[in-house]
C-alpha cells in the first residue's frame, strides 16, 4: 500500500517493499539507475509505483546475474531512446553470454564433482587395505620376542 498520498512511498515504505536497504537504494540513485526520485520540500526522497517497480526489475536482473554496471550500460540507452528497442536485443545478448558462462561452470563442477568421487575412491580402497594388513588387537606393529 502506498504510504503517503498517490502512490508515493518514504525510503523506508519502500526498502521494506522491495527488500533491499536504504543505503542501496541510495546508491542505486547515485550510479543512475534509480533517476526518477523526487524531494520533496525537506529534502526527503519520495519514491512512486514506478520506483518498486523498477527496483523489482533491479533485483530480477540482480537474481539473472547481471553486474551493476551492465544495469546501468542498459540504464544509458533507454535514457538515450527511452524506448526498449535496443534494451532488448542488449539484455540478450548479455543473458545468452551469462547462460554459456553457467554452462561451462557446471561442465567444471561436473569434472570436478568426477574427482572428488575418484579421490574418494582411493582413500576408501586405502583405508580399507590398511585396515585389513592389521592383526586384531595389536598395534599394526609386529612385535618381537
Amino acid at each position: 500500500m502506498a504510504g503517503g498520498p498517490e502512490g508515493t512511498y518514504a525510503i523506508g515504505e519502500i526498502s521494506r517493499l522491495v527488500d533491499l536497504s536504504q543505503r542501496t537504494i541510495r546508491y542505486y540513485e547515485e550510479i543512475g539507475l534509480l533517476h526518477s526520485v523526487r524531494r520533496i520540500e525537506n529534502g526527503k526522497r519520495v519514491y512512486t509505483d514506478h520506483d518498486v517497480r523498477r527496483l523489482k526489475f533491479i533485483n530480477r536482473l540482480k537474481v539473472l546475474g547481471l553486474s551493476l554496471a551492465e544495469m546501468v550500460e542498459l540504464e544509458k540507452i533507454y535514457r538515450k531512446r527511452h524506448n526498449n528497442r535496443e534494451i532488448l536485443p542488449k539484455l540478450l545478448e548479455i543473458l545468452d553470454a551469462r547462460a554459456a558462462q553457467i554452462d561451462e561452470r557446471v561442465a567444471q563442477l561436473a569434472t570436478l564433482k568426477k574427482e572428488i568421487r575418484e579421490y574418494q575412491q582411493r582413500l576408501r580402497n586405502k583405508v580399507l587395505q590398511d585396515a585389513t594388513q592389521e592383526d586384531p588387537g595389536t598395534t599394526g606393529k609386529e612385535m618381537r620376542t
